[in-house]
C-alpha cells in the first residue's frame, strides 16, 4: 500500500514536470523519460542517506505564488480530488472549495522564503519514517518538512530552515539547485554587486550584508543599537582633538568600520584614522565602505607616518585618508604608537588591555566597550571570576557594580606598565558598558590609582554597601544593624572594585559642547544627566552655565575648551601637565568650578518603598533629600535610582516622613463622596 501511494505521488510530481515543460515548449520525448527513470533507479539507494544537490528539478513544495499550488490540481473540475502534498491517509479526497483552503491555510500559510521562493510544507514521504515507539519503522509515521530551495535537504521544522538558509547565505551558496523549471527565472548577483544594504549613521554611509545582524556567522557584524556607545566614542574623540592636533587614533575592531570613517569624515584633517581587523572580508568591506564615502585608503601596510602620498584616484577629491589594515589588534597596538585607542571586541575586552597600554601615549585615551553582560551584570558569576579576577552578586545597584568592574580591570592593566588612569565616563547601559579613561605615564600615578581598588561590602539583607578599609572588620564596617538583630552573617565582600569617582565634569560639559556641535541630538540627554551625576546635583542649569565655557583642570592638567579670544589666549597651552607651585595656584584658581568627587552607588526608590505607603514623585523626592541637606542627584544606572550621600537608613527616614498611607486617599475619596450626597 505505502509504494502504490509512493508510486502515485511520483506520477503526481512527473505529470507536473510534464505540465511545466509543455508550457515552456521543451516536452521530453520517451526516450529522456526512460533515462531519468534509470538514473532514479540508480540513487535510489542514496536518497535516504541525503537528497542530491544536482538535482535539476525543483520539489512540488517550492512555489513563488499560492495559484502554483492550485494549479497542481484541477480545482475548477467536478468531483472529490486529493492534496498534491499530503498523502491519502492524512487528509482524504473532497470538494475543491474545501482543498482549496487546506492547501492555503495548511501549506502555504507556514512557507519559508529564499530569494523569492516560498517552500510550503510538504507531508509527502519524502523522508524516512519515524519509528514509533516500539522501534518498529514500518509503523511509524511520516514527519511533516520543508524542502531546501538550494541543496534540495529536507528539513522538519520552520526555524531549522531558516537556520540551514542562513548557513547557504554565509557560504555564497545562494543559487538554487534547479535551473529551468522555476516560476521565475533566478538571477545570481554579479560578485561585486551583492545585494547589500545601505544604511546611513551620522552622516556615513556604509554597505552591510544581509545577514549582518548574526555576528557568530558573519565577519562583518553591524549593531544598529549601539548608536548611543559611538556617539560617545566620537564625541570623546572630538574632545581630544581639541587639545591636540593632529593625533592618531586606532579602531581595533573594526567590521564594517564605520566609526573610523565617521571619525575620518567630520573630524578631517585633526586626526589620522586607522582601522584594523583581522578578516579579509571586514578589511574588504571597509575599503568599499571608504570609497562610498569619498575617503581615501592609505595602502594595505602601516608604515612610519609622514606626509600623505597619492593613492588610487576617487570620484572627486577625497575628503580624508583613512589607513586599513589587516591585523590583529595586539600585534597593532604593540608595533605603533597611538593617541586615542578605542577597543570594541565581540565580548570582552581584557585580552586586549596589555597590549593598549603598551604603547599608549602620554595623556592619550582609551575607550572600552564590554558587552558581555551576562557576565557583567552577575548573570555568570564563575565567567566573571574568570575574566575579571572579581567575584560579585544580583545587587540593586548591579549596573554601576559592572562599571566599577571594568574600571578596577582597566587600572590593574594600567598599572602593570607603570601607568595610571584617571575616569572621565562610565556608562552602562541595557546592551554595553562603556569606560573611557586618560592615561597618566609613571609609577607615582599608577600607585595613586591602585590605591582606589578596594573591597565593597554589602549586606545581603537590607542592600547597605560601603567600601572596605584595610584593619576593619566586615560587621563594624556596615552603618546597618542587620548583623546585630539576624543570626548569622549578613554582609558580603565584593570585588575588588574601583572606589573612585566614574565622571570626570569637564570633560563631560567638552563632549556635550562636541555633540552640539555634530548635531548629536540622541545622546544630549544622557550627556547632561552625566553631568548632573557627576556634580550630584539637580540644577539642569549648571549644564550650559558660564562655566561651561571656561577652562576645565583634569589631574593637574589645563585643558583648553571651545572658549575662544582674550581668554583663550591667556590660557596655558593644553595637554601640558603642571607640576609645583604653578599646579597649586592652577588648582587654587579653578577650585570653584572643580567639582567634588560624587558618592559611590545609588538606591532605587522602588526597592527602599514601604509597604501600604504611597511614595512621593521621584523629582519631589529629590527635593526633599536637598532640604535636609543631602547632595543628591538621578542617576543614568537606574531610571528610579537616586544617587545621594546618605546612608540607607537617612534616605529610608525622609522617604517614610514624606510617604502616604493608601487608606488615607480612600477615606478622603469616601468623605468627600459622602458629602456631596448630603448636599
Amino acid at each position: 500500500m505505502a509504494e502504490l501511494k509512493e508510486a502515485d505521488a511520483a506520477q503526481l510530481h512527473q505529470e507536473d514536470v510534464d505540465i511545466k515543460c509543455a508550457d515552456l515548449g521543451d516536452v521530453p520525448s520517451a526516450g529522456d523519460k526512460a533515462s531519468d527513470k534509470a538514473d532514479k533507479t540508480e540513487t535510489a539507494g542514496d536518497s535516504d542517506a541525503k537528497p542530491s544537490t544536482t538535482t535539476s528539478e525543483r520539489h512540488i513544495s517550492i512555489q513563488t505564488k499560492l495559484e502554483g499550488l492550485e494549479v497542481l490540481v484541477d480545482l475548477n473540475g467536478a468531483g472529490r480530488k486529493s492534496c498534491p502534498l499530503c498523502p491519502e491517509e492524512k487528509f482524504k479526497a473532497c470538494y475543491s472549495h474545501k482543498l482549496r483552503r487546506h492547501l492555503q491555510n495548511l501549506h502555504w500559510k507556514v512557507y519559508v522564503e529564499f530569494e523569492g521562493q516560498r517552500m510550503c510544507i510538504c507531508h509527502l514521504p519524502c523522508r524516512n519514517l519515524k519509528p514509533s515507539l516500539s522501534g518498529d519503522q514500518a509503523s511509524g509515521r511520516h514527519v511533516a518538512h520543508y524542502h531546501c530551495v538550494v541543496c534540495s535537504v529536507t528539513i522538519a521544522r520552520k526555524t531549522d530552515m531558516i537556520s540551514h538558509l542562513k548557513r547557504h547565505v554565509n557560504k555564497g551558496e545562494t543559487e538554487a539547485s534547479y535551473s529551468g523549471s522555476s516560476d521565475v527565472q533566478y538571477e545570481e548577483p554579479a560578485p561585486s554587486g551583492q545585494p547589500y544594504e545601505i544604511m546611513k549613521e551620522l552622516g556615513t554611509n556604509v554597505q552591510l550584508l544581509p545577514n549582518h545582524t548574526t555576528p557568530q556567522k558573519s565577519d562583518t557584524y553591524f549593531n544598529r543599537k549601539m548608536k548611543t556607545n559611538r556617539q560617545l566614542v566620537f564625541c570623546s574623540l572630538a574632545v581630544l582633538a581639541e587639545e591636540r592636533s593632529p593625533i592618531e587614533c586606532l579602531d581595533a575592531f573594526g567590521a564594517t568600520g564605520i566609526m573610523g570613517l565617521q571619525w575620518a569624515k567630520h573630524l578631517r584633517s585633526a586626526v589620522k584614522v586607522t582601522i584594523t581587523d583581522i578578516s579579509d572580508t571586514c578589511v574588504k568591506m571597509i575599503k568599499e565602505n571608504c570609497e562610498l564615502n569619498n575617503i581615501r585608503v592609505d595602502g594595505g601596510s602601516r608604515g612610519p607616518r609622514g606626509p600623505e602620498v597619492a593613492s588610487s584616484e576617487v570620484e572627486g577629491a577625497p575628503i580624508a585618508t583613512v589607513e586599513v589594515v589587516k591585523m590583529d589588534a595586539n600585534v597593532t597596538m604593540h608595533l605603533w604608537p597611538f593617541d586615542y585607542i578605542h577597543l570594541d571586541p565581540f565580548g570582552t575586552a581584557v585580552n586586549y588591555l596589555d597590549a593598549a597600554f603598551r604603547n599608549i601615549r602620554n595623556l592619550g585615551i582609551i575607550s572600552v566597550t564590554s558587552t558581555d553582560t551576562s557576565s557583567l551584570y552577575s548573570k555568570s558569576p564563575n565567567v566573571t571570576l574568570r575574566h575579571y579576577g572579581c567575584h560579585i552578586i544580583r545587587t540593586e545597584y548591579y549596573k554601576e557594580l559592572a562599571a566599577r568592574m571594568v574600571v578596577d580591570t582597566v587600572a590593574r592593566a594600567a598599572a602593570r606598565c607603570n601607568k595610571g588612569i584617571e575616569v572621565l565616563l562610565a556608562v552602562a547601559l541595557e546592551h554595553f558598558v562603556l569606560v573611557v579613561v586618560r592615561v597618566l605615564r609613571g609609577p607615582t600615578q599608577a600607585d595613586e590609582s591602585t590605591k582606589k581598588l578596594r573591597k565593597l561590602v554589602h549586606c545581603q539583607w537590607c542592600e547597605e554597601r560601603v567600601f572596605l578599609k584595610q584593619g576593619n572588620m566586615v560587621d563594624d564596617t556596615l552603618p546597618c544593624n542587620c548583623h546585630g538583630s539576624l543570626p548569622g552573617k549578613t554582609a558580603v565582600q565584593l570585588g575588588p572594585l574601583w572606589s573612585g569617582p566614574l565622571f570626570n565634569r569637564g570633560f563631560l560639559r567638552r563632549m556635550l559642547s562636541a555633540a552640539v556641535k555634530h548635531s548629536m541630538d540622541d545622546i544630549q540627554p544622557l550627556v547632561k544627566t552625566l553631568i548632573c551625576e557627576s556634580d550630584c546635583t539637580t540644577l539642569k542649569s549648571l549644564v550650559h552655565g558660564s562655566s561651561a565655557l571656561t577652562n576645565q583642570v583634569e589631574c593637574g592638567v589645563v585643558i583648553k575648551t571651545l572658549k575662544s579670544g582674550e581668554e583663550s589666549g591667556q590660557a596655558e597651552q593644553s595637554g601640558k601637565r603642571k607640576t609645583g607651585e604653578e599646579s597649586g595656584n592652577v588648582l587654587k584658581k579653578m577650585k570653584s568650578e572643580a567639582s567634588l568627587d560624587h558618592p559611590p552607588f545609588y538606591y532605587s526608590i522602588h526597592r527602599h518603598s514601604i509597604r501600604g505607603m504611597n511614595m512621593p514623585k521621584l523629582n519631589k523626592f529629590l527635593q526633599y533629600l536637598t532640604e535636609a541637606g543631602f547632595r543628591v542627584s538621578r542617576t543614568h544606572f537606574d531610571p528610579t535610582g537616586v544617587r545621594t550621600d546618605a546612608t540607607l537608613e537617612q534616605f529610608k527616614s525622609v522617604l517614610t516622613k514624606y510617604s502616604v498611607p493608601t487608606y488615607t486617599n480612600a477615606t478622603v475619596t469616601q468623605t468627600s463622596v459622602s458629602m456631596d450626597k448630603t448636599m
